[in-house]
């Protein structure tokens, strides 16, 4: 059901992303929507976990530095059929984690200092594989496309304010001009989270398969849930927030609307109520 919710949401982007090119300047409107996607979608395929590691000053570890965290990474990569990730540590108290990479050869795992020092063992192996779940269904790649899609969307929107839509006999109509400057982001920005969250399900559903006991993730989750609301991330950006496995953002009340992530309540919900596996 999320594989063809996602699916569904992207299809659901592309056509809005069309639409308002259409409307803003017919087939030349169309194919500069296009364009601004695909130059946008390249520099982040490419670049994205350079920008989002250096953004985060995450450091790469080695073997010697983090034996426990490269045991844990290596075991659970091999069980999941996945090549090694690097592994990089982010400096901040607030216990935290995130996968990036456009590709599983090249794919990162990020931790925060604070992590280490607040799950189990246990705990930390079942956050681990829900990253690992991100590198094995291409989330990171998916993700971009979205991102890239919802900032096609909105580039366009701003254009109405120069180039407000045309009826059929050719004449301005600035009030639809202002409806798509404002609806348009509005749009694409609910879309995009809609995307991230469908795959936010997904990895919590590879962690629990993965490792046998999705009772840990729930506990971890609930651990950097509460930690995240008491001591926020200094360097979270909106920008990146979806990459984290629990929102380092606050998004209560309507800015849930816009929250990256599924409730907090309704994760630990569906992990409860999965069966625990002898591994």
């Amino acid at each position: 059901m999320n594989q063809a919710k996602t699916l569904l949401l992207i299809v659901a982007m592309t056509g809005l992303l069309v639409w308002i090119g259409d409307l803003l300047g017919g087939q030349s409107g169309m194919l500069l929507a296009l364009a601004v996607g695909l130059v946008l979608n390249g520099v982040s395929y490419f670049f994205s976990d350079k920008i989002v590691l250096a953004s985060y000053g995450a450091q790469p570890v080695s073997q010697a530095e983090a034996p426990q965290l490269h045991a844990i990474v290596a075991n659970l990569a091999q069980r999941a059929g996945l090549p090694m990730p690097r592994i990089a540590i982010i400096p901040e108290d607030t216990p935290n984690a995130f996968a990036t990479g456009r590709n599983p050869e090249h794919a990162v795992v990020a931790v925060t200092e604070g992590i280490m020092r607040v799950l189990s063992r246990a705990e930390l192996e079942a956050v681990i594989a829900h990253e690992l779940g991100h590198v094995k269904h291409r989330d990171i790649l998916i993700g971009s496309l979205a991102a890239v899609l919802a900032q096609a969307i909105m580039f366009l929107s701003r254009m109405a304010f120069w180039f407000s839509p045309r009826d059929e006999e050719g004449r301005s109509n600035p009030l639809a001009g202002i409806a798509i400057m404002i609806l348009g982001p509005i749009a694409a920005i609910l879309l995009q989270m809609a995307v991230s969250r469908s795959r936010e399900y997904l990895a919590d559903d590879y962690s629990a398969h993965l490792t046998g006991r999705p009772d840990l993730l729930a506990s971890a989750l609930e651990r950097l849930h509460a930690y995240n609301q008491q001591l926020p991330m200094q360097s979270a950006e909106p920008a990146t927030a979806h990459m984290m496995i629990v929102n380092p953002l606050s998004a209560g009340g309507i800015m849930g609307l816009f929250s990256t992530h599924p409730p907090m309540a309704q994760r630990v919900e569906r992990l409860r109520h999965m069966p625990i596996e002898a591994r």
